[in-house]
């Protein structure tokens, strides 16, 4: 079972909404806990929680990973999101129980490992998210031969912000219009920003989008 650090409703109430950080490649939850402080003043009923990805990192004695890399290519990390739906969509059905929110109250974050899960997962959940943000990530697709499936999985189509910098070496910018039109060729609505200036990472305006985005898909 998942787990990582949480932050109860800066309100003191009972939550009114889930926001989930899912980090990226070699950290683990405690990289994105910090955003739940940033946003809280907006999100004042939100809990917020960073669960540590599944697995150990297979190339360093610290830090997670959602799924392993050896070739960093398309079919490796559409194996990689699968194996790793099940641990995560267990995770949220089970955190939503915990704090007696329906599905609809969830909105997922996610940064580059973490934004392919936010998007395979959160797109295959039985009742919409609320929002999805993505920050340096893919849109993870199946060989051509599998798409027909892949389309019919998603059952979900909540909207989706994805930012990505456009000097990002770790994943290509390219990334961001590809995302785009795969998810608005799927029914989905996708609002991109490109940070100029920033590599791989989150920088104020990309923090700045993402807590508008919260405020309102969660209001």
């Amino acid at each position: 079972m998942l787990d990582g650090p949480r932050l109860a409703p800066r309100s003191g109430g009972p939550a009114t909404s889930l926001v989930v950080l899912l980090h990226g490649y070699g950290a683990d939850g405690r990289d994105l806990i910090d955003l739940g402080d940033y946003w809280a003043p907006l999100l004042p009923g939100a809990a917020f929680v960073a669960p540590h990805a599944p697995e150990p990192l297979a190339v360093a004695p610290v830090g997670r990973q959602w799924f392993g890399y050896v070739a960093r290519d398309d079919r490796e990390r559409w194996a990689g999101v699968q194996s790793a739906h099940g641990a995560l969509d267990s995770f949220l059905d089970a955190e939503l129980a915990r704090l007696n929110l329906p599905g609809s109250r969830l909105a997922l974050v996610g940064f580059s490992q973490g934004t392919m899960m936010a998007l395979h997962t959160g797109l295959r959940r039985q009742m919409a998210p609320a929002g999805i943000v993505g920050f340096s990530g893919i849109h993870v697709l199946p060989p051509a031969r599998a798409l027909a499936a892949f389309d019919a999985g998603i059952v979900a189509r909540p909207p989706v912000l994805l930012i990505h910098g456009d000097l990002d070496q770790v994943v290509p910018p390219v990334a961001l219009p590809r995302a785009v039109e795969s998810l608005q060729g799927r029914g989905i609505a996708v609002r991109a920003h490109l940070s100029s200036g920033l590599a791989h990472g989150i920088d104020g305006t990309g923090l700045a989008l993402a807590g508008s985005f919260l405020s309102e898909v969660l209001a």
